[in-house]
């Protein structure tokens, strides 16, 4: 039994400290900064995510009421909606993506054995982008359509642990091939996409770093076929054939050959082509790789519905992109103390059960694993009794 730290402080205290002040040193985070530093800004807009607050008055609410813990929860700061308002504003989103990226690194490490359902040596990603909605009038920088604004996250998701190790924030018009551009390629590892992100150019880019790509191929698809490779067609293998693609363009694009397998999926009863350069893996694991993609589909639907990153505090570029980035250090934080404390449960059922604990001073341990959960014991006081 814990008689000190709150499950909050308990929580964040997983944090490594010393890269997010270096963070906050690389882009000026305590210039002119007498109160309230980037730090008490974190903590309290991970509050709002772990417990879904509606609001800015709802997290000054929240916390207010609790005033006598905030100090052991690390907040040192007095609370109030409308600095909360100006730091999302002002203070630079930069220094929670790059946080971000710290705890991404550690999950990663953490992770990196773990199975996705296919048996693979390599790194294997998913790539795929959702969009947010949001309104014109109110996010003019966010431009969608003539009247519908929109936030689009571009996601490189690793398959093991479903890690988001690359997110892109652009506004809607964003084309998704064109974050093909920015891509951190990985020698070896495989990149596992959905037919948007068809451009032979950008693949054979892929192609020449040494890196695999799985792709969809689009119905209007033209090639020419070298030969095929016997399939087992009892696991809904149709055809694996070496291609070579036709049109002027195309070939230029990507001048060697390609590998196509065709495969129906019964119980969707759906046909699925897919193009790859990998040449070495059996046309069953190609295909199961590609089902894996759906990976990064869970994700976005899990964190649009477990953290608040679909209704936004601030209304300008900057405090969006830090309510985002925050979101996802958190999402990752929780990945991280599942991980580092050998919890069976899952990433939902983590978050609701740290949602409603938050300011109590339970074990976080024996918290998490205790499927009925105790009441916790009275701190013991040093006052004798009057009466006996």
């Amino acid at each position: 039994m814990n008689l000190g730290k709150t499950v909050f402080a308990q929580l964040f205290k997983f944090l490594p400290i010393y890269e997010f002040r270096q963070c906050v040193q690389r882009y000026q985070g305590t210039y002119k900064v007498q109160t309230f530093s980037c730090w008490d800004q974190f903590l309290c807009m991970g509050f709002a995510q772990l417990t879904y607050r509606e609001s800015l008055r709802d997290i000054e609410v929240c916390l207010r009421a609790r005033q006598e813990k905030l100090y052991h929860m690390g907040i040192r700061s007095p609370i109030s909606r409308s600095t909360l308002a100006y730091t999302n504003e002002n203070r630079d989103w930069r220094i929670y993506a790059d946080f971000a990226q710290v705890l991404i690194q550690e999950a990663r490490s953490l992770y990196v054995h773990d199975s996705f359902g296919v048996e693979l040596e390599q790194t294997a990603y998913a790539l795929d982008s959702t969009l947010i909605d949001l309104c014109l009038s109110l996010f003019p920088w966010a431009q969608f359509r003539k009247r519908k604004g929109a936030v689009k996250l571009h996601t490189l998701l690793d398959l093991r642990g479903s890690i988001p190790t690359l997110v892109v924030m652009t506004h809607g018009k964003i084309h998704d091939v064109k974050i093909l551009d920015q891509l951190p390629l990985e020698a070896g590892a495989i990149y596992i996409m959905d037919r948007g992100y068809l451009d032979f150019g950008r693949l054979y880019t892929l192609h020449q770093s040494f890196s695999f790509f799985i792709i969809r191929a689009k119905s209007n698809f033209d090639f020419q076929r070298l030969y095929s490779q016997s399939v087992d067609k009892t696991t809904g293998l149709q055809a694996d054939q070496i291609i070579t693609l036709q049109g002027f363009y195309a070939q230029k694009d990507y001048p060697e050959k390609l590998r196509r397998i065709r495969y129906f999926d019964a119980q969707n009863n759906k046909r699925f082509v897919f193009l790859t350069n990998n040449f070495l893996l059996p046309a069953l694991t190609i295909a199961e790789l590609y089902h894996c993609r759906w990976q990064i589909e869970l994700f976005f639907k899990w964190i649009k519905q477990h953290l608040r990153i679909k209704a936004f505090y601030g209304t300008s570029e900057n405090a969006v992109k830090t309510q985002i980035w925050i979101a996802i250090s958190v999402y990752v934080l929780v990945a991280i103390v599942k991980k580092r404390l050998g919890i069976n449960h899952s990433l939902y059922t983590i978050l609701q059960i740290l949602s409603v604990s938050l300011f109590e001073k339970t074990d976080l341990y024996q918290l998490l694993t205790n499927s009925k959960y105790k009441l916790p014991i009275e701190e013991p006081s040093n006052q004798l009794n009057l009466f006996t």
